[in-house]
């Protein structure tokens, strides 16, 4: 019997191609949307969960409040980690200190100098406690080591690349930043793509405990971080406790406007204000929107299956009545539609993972995702596949089923049928106005966010960032001593303009912060402000201007401060000349000077934040940067001028560019992966869409054959009647807008929200996106209405 009904639908589809290709393909495309979207959100929601214990993880945040706001940020006093091991020794500690690409070398006899030289991303400094918390198991030898300043544990790939073979690395020595000799002591398997800690070397934090001052409660680096692991039977609350009687006894009264507070190791990767160490989040609102997308472009193609099938009900009407009158019940007939509903989403599925294993890559490159579609390997996608198989099946078959069941016999022999009438037609029109409420919103967030991009392209932030290169200074004494020499060479260079020596450019993703004293004040500021370290050719480099006073005196140390007007407002001073000559001191007053000038602000964070207070001043010892402000004109001849000089002073090191506007620009690529993403959903749902706008063209068109006869004979022309189809799906997609705009804006809003500078959403934004829908409609049916109203009359009336 089975076998009967996928026969008999196998040849009903044959009979009716275009039908079936036309469900098959929507089915297809919504399948290879949600297939995809369920890697992504499979890959962003596995991260850091095979750890041993993981929700006993906690990463300690610091929350800063001020007199107006409050923020957090990930880094801990330098002190931190040691005072919490001392004081709760039931907890597990460990220091966490990621580091920016380091300079490494490896000795080779054979390379020039005795060395090779690697550029290296993923160098941490971590303690033993970090391997006892976390979950990266060792090929060779033992975390302990790292007890010890000189030890340093390389991932598998690391070691491999190193030493030809990861097994000849144990014992080795390479050479890191400042001259600093590691032994290797450990080679670590490959870390997980989903893990926040993208580590290739992890050296001892014991490395560079000369380098902290472990007295200093009030600084922190976002960069150093403190996790922790409780003993079993703690929750949250009580450890809260903890850090608070831990941060009451360090920082005395500052403790409340500067406390700590634990994160569950699961809510790091989604924590996009304070981040990761991987510099990849992602909020569970953006993970909630994929989500919702799927289900949108799945309900689409849903919606065209009904449409399309309930278009074809006419032509079903005749076998329907031959099929009762011969016997069959209603019963078997729901399954005859079922199984032929079963053959277009099987075919779809097929058609569907083809389309997914073509375009899971180009989402991947995207969302710069390591998601790949592979069946053998994924057990889960194979559940997820047949259970929305079976969603499919049950939601797109089950009203067609119903309806093509229910015909009357007699009438649908007589070929009397009138589905115009009723609730079907009702039914019908909602799904349309549905399919173009989703298509249209999509259409609206998109200009949305590529409006708000161009915001973030285009809005000045208060500082030349054009044809800046922007080098990595070796941070050792021997290469600082050389800084001199090189600007004069770099200056000699036809096309350069300024050169300046910098801890970081005016815009930077790494920054530091830190309390002051303001004119002898007896308290500190409840506030920190960013600190810039910088020569005197920053302002000039950077193009940034003094408003009152004048630039920094040449020096190696902190002697004197500039200031921007933010700095000034948040101590109550509007008179930037006012604010001249005050003294500023800093870490205990190992840092003290007075200002000297006052700078119109400019932004050191992305624009999705608020001005922030700055201060820029001498200090030799933290410049890690060189600005090269380059003649435009000549930019690729000067560049390589520059690269030349720069590995003929420093030979050793590997050599890297990066201008500061594409670094400008990665502080938007969440928004940027967005904008891409909704335009390829937006254009997947208005085609979708189009196709059920072709079904409902195709019933009307049989339903009112006879109609459209009877008006050209008494008169009607074929631009009336063309009118007369049109006005039919205008009044649909114009119902479809007025639900959408609301819906997308207020989406739209929510998202906004985050942005202090942002693009409002403009009436004509939301207009142009309902004019591009209604034309794409228009265009849709017009092949269906114009073959109507150019049919012969008399052709369409003879069977009356």
């Amino acid at each position: 019997m089975i076998k009967n009904y996928f026969k008999t639908a196998f040849r009903n589809l044959l009979r009716n191609k275009a039908y079936a290709l036309i469900n098959i393909a929507g089915l297809a495309v919504a399948i290879a949307v949600c297939l995809t979207i369920f890697l992504v959100v499979q890959f962003e929601t596995s991260y850091d969960n095979f750890h041993r214990g993981s929700d006993r993880i906690y990463r300690v945040l610091t929350t800063i409040t001020h007199t107006d706001e409050s923020r957090f940020s990930a880094g801990v006093p330098f002190p931190f980690p040691a005072a919490m091991r001392n004081d709760f020794p039931g907890i597990d500690v460990s220091v966490v200190h990621s580091q920016d690409a380091q300079q490494i070398q490896v000795p080779d006899a054979n390379a020039p100098g005795g060395f090779r030289k690697y550029r290296e991303d993923g160098w941490f400094y971590v303690d033993p406690a970090f391997f006892e918390i976390f979950n990266f198991p060792l090929l060779a030898g033992n975390y302990n080591e790292l007890k010890n300043p000189d030890a340093i544990i390389l991932s598998r790939n690391t070691a491999t690349r190193y030493f030809g073979d990861w097994r000849l690395a144990m014992g080795k020595r390479i050479r890191g930043m400042e001259d600093r000799n590691f032994r290797v002591v450990g080679v670590m398997e490959n870390v997980p793509k989903n893990t926040d800690f993208q580590m290739d070397m992890a050296a001892a934090a014991a490395a560079e405990n000369g380098d902290i001052n472990q007295n200093d409660w009030h600084s922190i680096a976002s960069n150093y971080s403190c996790y922790v692991r409780v003993p079993q039977g703690m929750d949250i609350s009580r450890l809260n406790q903890q850090l608070d009687a831990l941060s009451a006894k360090y920082k005395k009264d500052d403790w409340k406007r500067s406390r700590h507070v634990a994160q569950p190791l699961a809510a790091v990767h989604y924590d996009d204000e304070t981040s990761n160490f991987s510099g990849h989040a992602i909020s569970k609102a953006t993970i909630w929107t994929f989500q919702l997308i799927a289900m949108l472009i799945l309900l689409v193609a849903i919606v065209n299956f009904v449409n399309l099938a309930t278009a074809q009900s006419a032509n079903r009407a005749r076998e329907v009545g031959v099929r009762k009158v011969l016997g069959s019940s209603r019963r078997q007939l729901q399954f005859q539609f079922f199984g032929e509903t079963t053959l277009i989403v099987a075919a779809a599925l097929i058609l569907g993972v083809l389309i997914a294993m073509a375009g899971v890559p180009l989402v991947a490159f995207i969302l710069a995702l390591p998601i790949e579609m592979n069946l053998l390997h994924n057990p889960i996608l194979l559940l997820f596949l047949p259970a929305l198989c079976i969603v499919i099946i049950l939601l797109a078959g089950f009203y067609p089923a119903m309806i093509l069941s229910g015909f009357n016999p007699i009438t649908a022999l007589k070929n009397k049928l009138n589905i115009r009438s009723g609730k079907g037609i009702t039914l019908r029109r909602g799904l349309v106005i549905t399919q173009f409420v989703i298509a249209q919103a999509l259409i609206i967030c998109t200009f949305v966010v590529l409006q708000q991009m161009k915001l973030f392209r285009n809005k000045s932030m208060g500082f030349d960032r054009a044809a800046i290169l922007n080098l990595d200074i070796p941070t050792d004494s021997a290469s600082h001593a050389r800084l001199p020499y090189l600007r004069n060479r770099l200056e000699a260079i036809p096309g350069v303009q300024s050169v300046s020596f910098s801890f970081a450019p005016p815009a930077d993703d790494g920054n530091w912060g830190s309390n002051l004293r303001f004119d002898h004040a007896a308290e500190e500021t409840e506030w920190s402000a960013n600190l810039k370290w910088a020569d005197t050719g920053y302002l000039r480099t950077y193009g940034l201007s003094l408003v009152a006073g004048r630039n920094l005196y040449a020096a190696d140390t902190v002697r004197e401060f500039l200031v921007t007007e933010t700095f000034l407002k948040r101590l109550g001073i509007t008179d930037a000349a006012a604010g001249l000559n005050r003294d500023i001191e800093m870490w205990g007053g190992q840092m003290h000077g007075r200002i000297v000038g006052v700078v119109k602000d400019f932004h050191a964070l992305n624009l999705r934040r608020a001005l922030v207070p700055i201060l820029i001043s001498t200090n030799v010892e933290f410049y890690e940067k060189a600005g090269v402000r380059i003649n435009a004109r000549d930019l690729s001849a000067t560049v390589a001028k520059i690269s030349s000089l720069w590995n003929e002073v420093f030979p050793q090191f590997v050599h890297e560019e990066n201008f500061l506007d594409d670094k400008v620009n990665r502080f938007y690529l969440r928004e940027n992966r967005m904008s891409e993403l909704y335009q390829l959903f937006a254009v997947i749902a208005i085609l979708l869409s189009c196709l059920g706008l072709y079904g409902l063209a195709s019933f009307m068109a049989v339903q009112r054959v006879k109609e459209v006869g009877i008006r050209k004979v008494l008169g009607a022309s074929s631009r009336q009647i063309l009118l007369l189809f049109s006005r039919e799906f205008f009044w649909l997609v114009g119902i479809a807008f007025l639900i959408a705009a609301p819906l997308a804006w207020y989406y739209m809003y929510q998202w906004q929200r985050d942005f202090v500078y942002r693009v409002g959403i403009s009436w004509w934004v939301i207009g142009l996106s309902g004019l591009i829908a209604l034309m794409i409609a228009m265009i849709t049916i017009g092949s269906k209405a114009l073959r109507a109203a150019v049919a012969n009359p008399v052709k369409n009336l003879r069977t009356e």
